[in-house]
C-alpha cells in the first residue's frame, strides 16, 4: 500500500541532486582556463543557486563536475585523499595528468553504479597546462578545449568557431566566460553566476562573475 505521504509529495522531492549544468575548459599560452555556472537542481527545482562546481584536488590541479551531486563530490574528495598521500610519499606535487587517471579509475570500475563525469585541469612543470575529460564510460582523452553538461549544445558551435591553440590569457577568458553566459541565457538546468579560474605557474586565480554582470545576448 502506498503511504499518503508519498503521494502527496512532489516529483522534485524524489529526485536526486544533480549539477545539470555547464562546465568548461580550455588551454591557453602558459595554463589553462576553467568555468563553470553555479546552479544545481532537484528535477525541475533550483536547489542551489551558487553551487561551486570548481572543486580543488590540490594545489594546482582541479576537477568540474556534471551529474549526480552526491556521486561527483564523493569522486573529488577520494581523488584529493590519494593526490594528499601521493604527495606525501613522493615529496613532489603530483601531475595533472596522474589526478585524471584516478577519476578515471573510479567512474570505469563503477560505471554501473555512479552518474559522473568530470573534467580535470591544471598545471603542472611536466607538461604545463592540461585539460583532461572522463565521460560517463570511464575512458580518459586529453583535449585543448571542452564543453560538458546540459548546456554544452548551446556554446558548443562558438567555441569551435573562435577557439584557437596557445591563445593570450585574457582572449582565451573572454571566450569561456561568453559561452557560459551563452549557456545559462538557454538551459534551463544552468543559471545562476559563473565561477572561473586560471591556473598557471605563477598560481590560481579565481573570481565570481555575478549573474547582474554576466555578457548578454540576443536572445529573441
Amino acid at each position: 500500500m502506498i503511504a499518503t505521504s508519498e503521494i502527496m509529495m512532489p516529483d522534485w522531492l524524489k529526485e536526486e541532486h544533480k549539477t545539470g549544468t555547464t562546465i568548461v575548459a580550455a588551454e591557453f599560452k602558459g595554463g589553462v582556463i576553467i568555468a563553470a555556472d553555479s546552479r544545481t537542481t532537484t528535477g525541475a527545482y533550483v536547489a542551489n543557486r551558487v553551487t561551486d562546481k570548481i572543486t580543488p584536488l590540490s594545489e594546482r590541479i582541479f576537477c568540474l563536475r556534471s551529474g549526480s551531486a552526491a556521486d561527483t563530490q564523493a569522486i573529488a574528495d577520494i581523488v584529493k585523499y590519494h593526490l594528499e598521500f601521493h604527495e606525501m610519499e613522493t615529496g613532489t606535487s603530483p601531475l595533472v595528468n596522474t589526478a585524471a587517471h584516478l577519476a578515471k579509475s573510479i567512474i570505469y570500475n563503477n560505471k554501473d553504479r555512479l552518474l559522473a563525469s568530470v573534467m580535470v585541469a591544471g598545471w603542472d612543470s611536466k607538461k604545463g597546462g592540461q585539460v583532461y575529460v572522463v565521460p560517463i564510460s570511464g575512458m580518459i582523452v586529453r583535449k585543448s578545449i571542452y564543453i560538458s553538461g546540459s548546456g554544452s549544445i548551446y556554446a558548443m558551435g562558438y567555441l569551435d568557431a573562435f577557439y584557437k591553440p596557445n591563445m593570450e590569457k585574457n582572449e582565451c577568458l573572454d571566450l569561456v566566460k561568453n559561452a557560459v553566459a551563452m549557456a545559462i541565457a538557454r538551459d534551463g538546468s544552468s543559471g545562476g553566476c559563473i565561477r572561473f579560474a586560471v591556473v598557471t605557474d605563477k598560481g590560481v586565480e579565481r573570481n565570481v562573475i555575478l549573474n547582474t554582470e554576466l555578457p548578454r545576448f540576443y536572445e529573441n
